[in-house]
């Protein structure tokens, strides 16, 4: 088979027309290596794809060819028989009442020939929360300063920050990813680019918080903490060192003094994340274990094989291994009692988590679903204005081929963890739920190519993992996205992530208040765009043109700009233009929520995040200004309940 029609098969788009209009045309030998590197995926006889029945209606799949009549179906889960039929028309109309969820559809004709096709049964829509309209506090955790942590901010932080936000009556606090990363390199320290999106980051662990440890444990902890809180960055490597030293000593007085009920509840969540866990926490000592990324590790490891991590389990790491264990537990209970803490206070979203696009391919998703995560492709994007020669982003993401060969499971676990503990996520690069671009290692981000993927499948399983969890799935669509796209992403009741400095004309003018959408997130900015305070100050110019980069515009366009912000704050009736203005138009629009920086509350100049840099900025380091205790002075409290007050939770004192 040549490799056009290997591509066809696979989704595999070979050319295409760029964002500088040029046609794409992928060189053979990178189309061969991307071709390679995905599975085989399966071509269906009666069906057009993964099949998908919304529960609500008169569902019907429509046959892409009938077979000998009559056609019989069979729908199975967890071995058991759900559902039977058959039909005589190009049509199957489902009963009612099929159990949401992940199932395999079996079809035969009359002839014999069979074929077995990945089936979800979701809800009509995902959940879409249960109020009006309402607003977060985003904050970068690790960025939070106070007189007790350990140097990064915690979840013992977080709970603060929760009651924080409830005073100033936001209905929860939105967070960067809090996925685990690497623990032998915590100066890697950007949280979009994990190990794994199944487990927590222990470094937001509050060590002192556990309850079977105690100060003499770790002698100088004090002393060291209070040393790592100084200065405007995080420590990575000093604070990490400092707490994994916490969390085994801790871990080491559980083994000998932990009560009954703490052991059972361990031994309770061990089993309710089994086997995931468990072969996490396998994947971790061999990383240690092993140098090198884990397929260069001894064959028998370069698997997950259930026997050999039997072995690890119960051999002479049996104790590393229950450590981890102990560690994702520790990190879980705590980001737990801030979720219920918000619920108890009354917010209506709690927290409200990012999801990155992809994984680290030397980490444990990629090693754990091999087949379903291509370690050899690199999520990306083709070249367009600000990138000239595309990009690259180093992450492994899913592949439509595994999926579809595991029912979908792989990604639904991904969901689950994700909203384990929020009451809202934000998928980051939504449109990959459609197609991705990828590139294939050892080629350059020009010459990747589009790879369709289940679109219909994917948020048929995010819209059940979303009721079943009662969580809003926010969408990160930005930029230009395919005709339909975002019509059918909000019929599976999917929300659309609306940035105002995004949201303006051919002619730069910033869009009225009623063009944003109701189904929405609204804000500002993101973590990769200029704060409020240093866009009015073109301090994010004068830095990118430090650093080498292009701003993206000059002084001339900016001085522009502020003056289209005026022009649409006084179409609004607002006169002045600082940031609770901007707040103030912002909570009109109908956007359902609305997420403030904490770093503009706080008027931070420089931002989180700046694209296309490494060391040159201190990206994912900074702290803020003032420490978590004294925010609310610095923050003009009148001002921001003025601005919000049309969706703030009532009460708020």
């Amino acid at each position: 088979m040549d490799l056009l029609a290997q591509a066809r098969i696979k989704g595999v788009q070979s050319e295409f027309v760029d964002a500088l209009g040029k046609l794409r045309v992928t060189d053979p030998a990178a189309l061969k290596s991307i071709l390679d590197a995905l599975p085989e995926k399966r071509v269906y006889r009666y069906v057009s794809g993964p099949v998908v029945v919304r529960a609500l209606g008169n569902a019907r799949t429509e046959l892409a060819a009938a077979g000998a009549s009559p056609l019989k179906w069979k729908i199975t889960g967890n071995g058991d028989v759900i559902a039977q039929g058959e039909t005589r028309e190009p049509v199957i109309a489902w009963p009612a009442g099929l159990p949401l969820g992940y199932h395999r559809l079996t079809l035969t004709d009359a002839g014999g020939v069979s074929e077995d096709v990945p089936m979800i049964v979701a809800p009509e829509r995902a959940f879409g929360g249960d109020f009006d309209r309402g607003w977060l506090l985003a904050v970068q955790l690790y960025s939070i300063r106070s007189d007790r942590n350990w140097g990064i901010g915690d979840f013992t932080d977080l709970a603060d920050l929760v009651r924080l936000a409830r005073q100033l009556g936001a209905d929860g606090v939105g967070l960067n990813p809090l996925h685990v990363l690497f623990d032998n390199h915590p100066s890697d320290c950007s949280p979009y680019s994990p190990n794994s999106r199944l487990f927590l980051n222990p470094l937001y662990i509050d060590v002192e918080a556990i309850p079977e440890f105690s100060a003499d444990l770790v002698p100088d902890a004090a002393a060291t903490a209070a040393r790592l809180r100084e200065g405007d960055r995080v420590p990575y490597a000093d604070m990490a060192a400092l707490k994994w030293l916490g969390l085994r000593a801790a871990f080491d007085s559980f083994v000998t003094t932990a009560s009954d009920a703490r052991r059972q509840a361990f031994d309770a969540f061990r089993a309710a994340r089994a086997p995931l866990l468990s072969r996490f926490a396998c994947f971790e000592v061999l990383r240690h274990r092993f140098t090198g990324p884990w397929w260069e590790w001894p064959p028998e490891w370069q698997q997950p094989d259930e026997t050999k991590l039997a072995e690890l389990r119960n051999g002479r790491d049996k104790r590393e291994v229950e450590f981890v264990e102990f560690v994702q537990w520790t990190a879980d209970t705590q980001l737990h009692a801030a979720k219920e803490l918000a619920g108890q206070l009354g917010m209506r979203v709690g927290l409200y988590l990012d999801v990155a696009v992809g994984v680290q391919s030397n980490g444990f998703d990629a090693w754990n679903e091999q087949v379903a995560i291509s370690r050899h492709l690199a999520v990306g994007a083709p070249p367009d204005v600000l990138n000239t020669v595309g990009q690259d982003w180093g992450l492994a993401g899913f592949n439509s081929g595994g999926l579809e060969a595991q029912s979908f499971v792989p990604f639904a676990d991904m969901l689950a963890a994700a909203m384990r503990h929020a009451g809202a996520i934000r998928l980051d690069h939504v449109l990959g739920l459609k197609r991705l671009y990828l590139v294939p290692r050892g080629f350059k981000p020009d010459n990747g190519a589009y790879v369709q993927m289940p679109f219909e499948a994917l948020l048929g399983a995010v819209a059940r993992e979303s009721a079943a969890h009662k969580c809003i799935v926010i969408g990160e669509d930005l930029g230009t996205v395919p005709e339909g796209f975002r019509e059918t992403m909000q019929d599976f009741g999917i929300w659309s992530y609306l940035v105002m400095m995004f949201e303006r004309d051919d002619a730069g003018h910033f869009r009225s208040s009623d063009h944003y959408r109701p189904n929405a997130l609204v804000t500002l900015n993101t973590h990769d765009l200029s704060t409020y305070a240093g866009w009015r100050s073109f301090s994010d110019l004068r830095m990118k043109l430090s650093l080498g980069l292009d701003p993206g515009e000059n002084d001339q366009a900016r001085w522009d700009a502020l003056g289209m912000l005026d022009e649409i704050l006084r179409a609004n009736g607002i006169k002045a233009n600082d940031l609770y203005s901007v707040l103030a138009f912002l909570s009109r629009t109908p956007s359902r929520l609305l997420a403030v920086s904490l770093e503009d509350l706080l008027g931070v100049i420089d931002q989180p995040n700046i694209p296309g840099t490494i060391d040159e900025h201190p990206n994912w380091r900074q702290r803020l200004p003032v420490a978590l205790d004294k925010i609310a002075a610095k923050i003009d409290l009148a001002a921001l309940k003025a601005a919000t007050r049309e969706r703030s939770l009532t009460g708020g004192s």
